[in-house]
This record gives structure tokens, C-alpha cells and sequence, in this order.
């Protein structure tokens, strides 16, 4: 007898309990046939869950077209979230957000967003042709991070142009930063623009209490949601979020576009047990999340040198609210980079952070962090002060660079280009992406000028240990330029 409360259930994960209690065999794919083809990887993962990785059938749904289990956990999620639909995604938030722009969006659209976005919004810009209108974001000069979307230079957007057919907003950024998101959405409206929101770090705030407003509460038309970030999931594992405003059964087909038709079971099911795990227990999970990572705020500030920043950067417009659980913290006044003290914590301490920039690092804290792990991380961060801060003077300047676009991405991405030293592309455009990752915000994007400023800031970045990607050259030494750039927007 079901319970009242269908949120109890996980239907992907009773129908993968219900198939291994049949002990089917198999022919059919995955070959490894439930790991016995392939006793190294049992013997890493374990024989419960390689016997798990089992490919789509009439008792298990199929993702691409779901109609009984997966349609069911796919209902259950979207309740969870207060969404008209929700979308499992297995191709990540990258995925999810590509599928939220591509569904909006055709060749020669205009779409209002900041320029600090995910690279997978600009890549979605490739693929589909529209013309990106950036509202510029101001930056914290001295964190030399993106704040947020002030409604007004939304408004002035959306004004100049009347044309555009879609706001999207970051929201939370990575370092915790939210705009004032109910007011883009009804400003939005007002000129009948969809908002779509690249909510990444913010599976949180649907479950959480004292929180910045999720997307869907705010009214957004679609949202991705990066359950595996904050919310328990597997890695890789995404959800896609529709609001009543948005044609669902279009949505579907546009993912199915992309998304692949091997979908994975341990995916979706993670993505099944987990939104369980947060409707059953989210709001006390991430009420201890909050404490933990305001403790360990005032604990960081209080060595000193260090800026763990919080609420205080609100300001009611550019940071409208803060993400309390985002644990970044300033360092360059004790005259390190964020990514050097992000490499010290790894090979001197054993502590994996999540990112470290040029002025910040920033510690993911979530429902499985403890407090003994919160005070090793202060431990360590007080010991690398003591024993290897520097005179901060002869650091670079640390703001972000809004770069100036000149031709659209999807132009310059497939441009005939030339290849040459990165130190001669001054005043050069751009025909590829350059960005560290994480954060995976590119410093630069096909289209956008070249600047001495902004090579020396990939210089800096590189000679501090950056992980720089999504050059031809894995060495980041030459970039690929526009060969003719007379296509320049006029």
C-alpha cells in the first residue's frame, strides 16, 4: 500500500530494486554485462552499483521519451521544486543550460545576459546563432569578482532592445552573489521577455530556510538546477526547470537534440533519491549548512589577513542578497593568490577546495561537510598565513575585465582564423574561448577583443597555476584570432 505522501517514492530506484530481484540476463548493452565482463571495475565500484548501470527498457522508462517511472520521478521533482515540469538531465547543468538557451532562442535573436556567464551559455550562443546583449555586471574592485544584475541596467537593456527574447541571470553566482530576481522577472514580463535562470549553485535554495529566492519562486519561465552540486546527487547529474509559461513538450525536444539516448540509470536514480533526501530532510540539512559555513566565516575572519565575505555585501541593488552557505574567502592581503593557497591546501594539508582565482578561494560546503572538517579547514588556513604569506604589492590588480564584443560568437567561432603568440594579440579578435577553470567563466570568448590588460591577466593567471582551457593550445602560449575582421559589427 502506497503511503499518502507520494514524495516518499523514488520510482527509478524501486524499478532498479525490482529488476535486480528478477536476475534478468542480459543481452543487451551495457557489455559489460552487470560487471562481469570487466572485473577491475567491479572491484572499483562495488558489484551493487555496476549491476545498476543498465540500459533503457519497457520496466525502466526511457529518458528520451518517459511514460511511466521516469515521467513519474520527473513529476515528483517538479513538485519538489515548485515547477509546472522538471527535466532529468545526464549531460550536466552544461546540457541543462544549453537546452534552456536553444529552446528560447534561434539564428539572430537577441539575449540579455551578463557577460560572466558559464561557458556553456556562450557555447549554446554558437550553436544557435543569437546575438548576446551583455548588461555588463559591476565588479567588486578589491574581491575583483562579478557582482549582480542591477534591475536598472536590465531595464535599459530591454529598452534598447525591444526585440530581445529572453533575460538570463546568474543566480546564485559561484561566490554567492544574487540579483534581485523577482523584479528582472517582472520587468521581464512586463515587455513580454522569458527569464531563464543559470541556477547552478542553488538546488539549496528551494529547501532551506533565511535563504536568497529559488527561480521558480521568483517566477522564472526555466531554470537549471545543478542537483549534484548541493544537493547529493552524482556528478554529471542536472535537473531542467519549466514554469507554466513555457512550452514543455518543445523543451523536450530540443534536449533530445543533444542529450543522449544512453541515458544512465545511476544517474537518474541519484537525481530520484536525492530530491527524496531533500524534501524529507533539505530544510534541516541546510539549516546546519548555514551555521557551518557562518562559523567557519567568523573563524576566517577572525585570523586575520583574510576576507571570508557575507551578508555585508549587500547593498540592494548589485548584490541584492548573499548566498550564505558559499564559503569564499579574499587572500591576496596576505599577498597569495586564491589559486595558490587553493594548491597548498591540496599538497600540504590534503584539502580539496573547489576553485581558486586570483584573489579568492572558495570552499563548497554542503549537506555532507562536517564540523570537524570546518575547523581543519581554518586550522589550515591560519598555518598557511603564519608560514607562507607575502608582501601583497607586487600582485596584479585583481578586477574582472568585462571584455567588448565585436562580432557574435557563432561568427567568429567558425571564422577562418590565424594562429599566433598570445603576447602579439593585442587588438586582435578573438576566435576561441580562454577561461580558468573553475570557475569556467571565460576571461575571454570568440568575438571579443583582445586587450593588453586582459593578456596580462592570462599571463598572471597561467604563472600562478590556473587551470587555463578551451584554447587549441594546451599550452595557452598562442590563441587562435580572426584572420578577416572586417565582419566587425557595425
Amino acid at each position: 500500500m502506497r503511503e499518502e505522501n507520494p514524495q516518499m517514492h523514488a520510482p527509478v530506484y524501486e524499478a532498479l530494486e525490482q529488476l535486480k530481484k528478477r536476475r534478468v540476463v542480459p543481452f543487451d548493452v551495457p557489455g559489460h554485462k552487470r560487471g562481469r565482463g570487466n572485473p577491475e571495475l567491479v572491484e572499483l565500484l562495488g558489484e551493487k552499483c555496476v549491476s545498476l548501470d543498465v540500459n533503457s527498457m519497457k520496466p525502466l522508462d526511457n529518458l528520451c521519451h518517459p511514460v511511466s517511472v521516469i515521467k513519474e520521478a520527473e513529476e515528483l521533482a517538479a513538485e519538489a521544486f515548485r515547477a509546472d515540469h522538471a527535466f532529468f538531465m545526464v549531460g550536466g547543468t552544461t546540457s541543462s543550460v544549453q537546452s534552456m538557451v536553444l529552446s528560447v532562442c534561434k539564428a539572430g535573436d537577441k539575449i540579455i545576459l551578463p557577460r560572466n556567464v558559464h561557458k556553456s551559455v556562450i557555447n549554446a550562443l554558437v550553436l544557435c546563432g543569437a546575438t548576446p546583449v551583455y548588461v555588463n555586471p559591476e565588479v567588486d574592485k578589491k574581491l575583483g569578482i562579478s557582482l549582480g544584475m542591477k534591475v536598472s541596467e536590465v531595464e535599459r537593456a530591454i529598452l534598447d532592445n525591444p526585440g530581445a527574447v529572453a533575460v538570463l541571470v546568474n543566480n546564485p553566482t559561484y561566490y554567492g552573489i544574487c540579483s534581485d530576481l523577482r523584479s528582472i522577472v517582472k520587468l521581464a514580463h512586463e515587455h513580454e521577455m522569458l527569464v531563464l535562470v543559470d541556477e547552478a549553485h542553488g538546488t539549496h535554495l528551494y529547501f532551506g530556510e533565511n535563504l536568497p529566492v529559488s527561480a521558480m519562486d521568483a517566477g522564472a519561465d526555466m531554470a537549471s538546477v545543478s542537483m549534484h552540486k548541493s544537493g547529493g546527487s552524482l556528478t554529471q547529474s542536472s535537473l531542467l526547470l519549466t514554469g507554466k509559461n513555457v512550452n514543455w513538450e518543445y523543451v523536450s525536444q530540443i534536449i533530445n537534440l543533444t542529450q543522449t539516448t544512453s541515458a544512465s540509470y545511476l544517474l537518474m536514480s541519484s537525481l530520484d533519491i536525492s530530491r527524496r533526501n531533500l524534501v524529507l530532510r533539505g530544510k534541516e540539512s541546510f539549516g546546519k549548512v548555514s551555521q557551518m559555513a557562518e562559523y567557519a566565516r567568523q573563524e576566517i575572519n577572525d585570523i586575520g589577513g583574510y576576507y571570508a565575505y557575507g551578508r555585508e555585501m549587500i547593498n540592494g541593488g548589485s548584490v541584492y542578497d548573499f548566498d550564505v552557505t558559499k564559503l569564499a574567502v579574499y587572500t591576496r592581503d596576505i599577498g597569495l593568490a586564491g589559486i595558490e593557497v587553493y594548491d597548498l591546501l591540496r599538497d600540504e594539508y590534503d584539502i580539496q577546495i573547489e576553485l581558486g582565482d586570483i584573489a579568492n578561494i572558495l570552499a563548497y560546503i554542503s549537506i555532507g561537510d562536517r564540523m570537524q572538517d570546518i575547523e581543519r579547514l581554518v586550522g589550515a588556513l591560519a598555518d598557511i598565513k603564519r608560514l607562507y604569506s607575502k608582501d601583497p604589492a607586487k600582485m596584479l590588480n585583481t578586477e574582472y575585465i568585462n571584455p567588448t564584443v565585436l562580432v557574435s560568437p557563432q561568427a567568429a567561432f567558425y571564422s577562418e582564423k590565424k594562429y599566433i603568440p598570445i603576447r602579439e594579440s593585442a587588438g586582435k579578435i578573438c576566435g576561441e574561448f580562454v577561461m580558468c577553470y573553475p570557475p569556467g567563466i571565460p576571461i575571454l570568448a570568440p568575438g571579443e577583443m583582445i586587450t593588453q590588460e586582459i593578456i596580462d591577466y592570462i599571463v598572471y593567471a597561467k604563472e600562478k597555476g590556473c587551470s587555463m582551457q578551451g584554447t587549441e593550445d594546451p599550452e595557452v602560449e598562442y590563441l587562435n584570432v580572426l584572420s578577416d575582421e572586417r565582419q566587425v559589427w557595425k
